[in-house]
């Protein structure tokens, strides 16, 4: 597969083919990926009790200061061919977990797309994301995926710019999550508490940033029917070595913050999701990215 690659927001026309790594992700056009395993890390109507079949994949169309996953965000990993990707799919399945969960994998969406076209898992397919994503791509996507799992990281662009070196971030996924919904409609669970199909959008509170919190609490409580999508609010922000330059992220986010934004998300009558107490942030939630299961 070799094409002039325009399917993230940056749009950077780079040359991508099967080994040949290229534009802002710096990945190839196959997908590489860490870890292929049962996952336990996320939201109860996701995990379940036998866990998320994570498909961790490499590189990152972001660059986000506080990445917890920057041993794999800027590359490595197992290549893998589209039979390949299907053949891990297919072994997570027969492991008996719960659905499918493509981690942060926005910047192989051809050849995702080609692995799904066809493929007949019996389990929900989650798109686990970080929302910075073009409408256009995720058309790509319409039928192949039944629940998608969005961060909404910014409302505010100027912090989007200054962690992130995206500006543009909170228009972009305002866009990309409102066509998710499009997709999916509101959210359907199972008689046990688990997600089948739907919108589960998730918020990292990050320390001293209120507003941001609160403008995208807004958002979700503006944009979408009562009842009709699930908000997931994290305290897990944890520091991670190399913030010299910026000072306010190297504290955790403390009781007062944690219970203010939760306040403030009753406030916006946001009923149907999950959040986070602060002690859950932690280095140690973090996956061992070591090839298990490729």
């Amino acid at each position: 597969m070799e094409y002039f690659c325009s399917d993230c927001p940056r749009r950077c026309g780079a040359f991508r083919s099967d080994d040949r790594a290229g534009g802002f992700c710096a990945s190839p056009s196959l997908p590489r990926a860490a870890r292929a395993a049962p996952h336990f890390g996320e939201e109860p109507c996701i995990s379940g009790t036998r866990g998320s079949g994570a498909v961790f994949f490499t590189g990152c169309n972001l660059r986000c200061v506080f990445c917890q996953n920057r041993d794999i965000s800027r590359g490595g990993g197992q290549s893998l061919t589209v039979p390949a990707l299907r053949d891990t799919l297919r072994r997570l399945r027969d492991k008996g977990v719960h659905n499918i969960n493509l981690v942060t994998g926005s910047h192989f969406v051809r050849p995702i797309a080609e692995a799904l076209s066809g493929l007949e898992l019996g389990i929900p397919v989650v798109w686990n994301s970080s929302g910075y994503e073009s409408v256009e791509t995720l058309r790509r996507l319409e039928g192949l995926v039944q629940i998608y799992m969005p961060d909404m990281k910014y409302a505010r662009a100027d912090l989007a710019k200054r962690y992130s070196m995206a500006e543009d971030y909170p228009t972009v996924a305002a866009a990309a999550i409102r066509e998710m919904f499009r997709q999916t409609g509101p959210y359907v669970m199972d008689d046990i508490g688990l997600l089948q199909s739907g919108l589960l959008i998730r918020h990292l509170i990050l320390p001293g940033e209120d507003l941001n919190t609160m403008d995208v609490i807004d958002f979700v409580a503006d944009e979408f029917p009562h009842g009709s999508v699930l908000f997931s609010l994290m305290s897990q922000y944890t520091p991670m070595p190399g913030l010299d330059r910026f000072p306010e992220l190297q504290n955790r986010v403390g009781r007062e913050l944690h219970d203010r934004m939760l306040a403030y998300l009753k406030r916006r009558h946001i009923e149907t999701g999950y959040w986070q107490e602060p002690d859950a942030a932690g280095a140690d939630a973090i996956p061992a990215f070591d090839g298990t299961g490729l």
